[in-house]
């Protein structure tokens, strides 16, 4: 267990300087610090003083190094856009991107692991195609278009949600929620539904798929032939096996669904992460796009690590190929 933590440890390290070296790169290349903060009527004399300043007046590979330690210290300097610490802005915007993330995935899993399971021990029914059916338009639609047929539905039509931002929030020190308000559930319901759409077709067909495959296998025709109960077989044999490599794209889907949270954060006006880039892409705030790539590769590269390790602690299988030289 050991050795398997520390290659995975090596392999995110090395993946994180890889991304921190692409994140550095858009400083080089995507326009000049020193324009965007001092204008274009700047003298030299005050250009080459704020470059001496940040250090951008050094080798190349020294300010990459110089990076890797701000980086790795959290501080990525000064958006441009806004004049504040990036480390800043980044903290009072992951609160609401990852309860937003964390809501969805709950609705995910809790409503699409039933729904697979159904689907594959229904098969045929009624209720089962139409599962099915709202899998693929699932699957098919874009997540501004679902975003904006729910708006156009729940929130004009209806009336029943509010159609953007994120409702009445309760500080902890530096986090926010908006989990202790009850306006704070009638906002976030909309996006995360939103959201959980693609997330929760995806993990329904996938468990299908799993479900399917688990009840064709000999053990299964053994538990049945000792005369267990439909329960017991499928739900306490098949079940537990088909969640194994479930578990393992759904703690990827996790990291996704922070990641790309941009659209449905852009469509509902929600004050996470996902509409800070987007904002600085359109004013090409570059401290502020390359600390929300690394944020998102170390959020992949932690999420990858855990369910590599539950993977290994779940599946009995690999411990006994390791402990038998297989």
């Amino acid at each position: 267990m050991i050795a398997f933590v520390l290659r995975r440890l090596i392999q995110a390290v090395i993946v994180m300087i890889a991304v921190a070296f692409i994140a550095f790169l858009l400083f080089q290349y995507v326009g000049d610090p020193v324009v965007f903060l001092l204008g274009q009527d700047a003298k030299p004399e005050q250009i080459r003083e704020l470059r001496a300043a940040l250090g951008l007046d050094q080798p190349f590979f020294v300010q990459f190094w110089h990076f890797l330690v701000n980086a790795a210290q959290g501080e990525f300097g000064l958006s441009l856009r806004q004049g504040a610490k990036v480390s800043r802005l980044i903290g009072e915007r992951f609160p609401a991107t990852l309860e937003l993330a964390l809501v969805a995935a709950v609705l995910a899993l809790f409503i699409g692991i039933p729904m697979g399971v159904y689907t594959a021990l229904r098969r045929g029914t009624f209720l089962s195609q139409v599962f099915m059916t709202v899998s693929l338009l699932g699957v098919s639609l874009p997540t501004f278009l679902i975003g904006i047929l729910l708006i156009l539905v729940f929130a004009v039509m209806l009336g029943w949600f509010p159609s953007f931002g994120r409702g009445e929030t309760v500080q902890f020190g530096w986090w926010s929620s908006g989990l202790f308000r009850a306006d704070g559930w009638h906002h976030i319901i909309l996006p995360a539904v939103t959201l959980a759409i693609f997330q929760l077709t995806l993990i329904m067909r996938l468990v299908r798929a799993e479900m399917l495959e688990v009840l064709r296998t000999d053990y299964i025709k053994f538990a049945r032939a000792r005369g267990l109960t439909n329960r017991a077989i499928h739900f306490g044999h098949a079940l537990k096996n088909t969640l194994v490599p479930v578990m393992t794209i759904t703690g990827l889907q996790l990291g996704g669904l922070i990641a790309f949270a941009i659209i449905t954060e852009s469509v509902f006006q929600w004050p996470g992460m996902g509409l800070l880039f987007i904002q600085a892409v359109t004013f090409a705030d570059v401290p502020v796009m390359a600390a929300y790539l690394c944020l998102i590769a170390l959020i992949f590269v932690v999420i990858n690590l855990v369910v590599d390790l539950l993977y290994f602690v779940v599946d009995p299988r690999l411990r006994v190929g390791k402990a038998g030289g297989h």
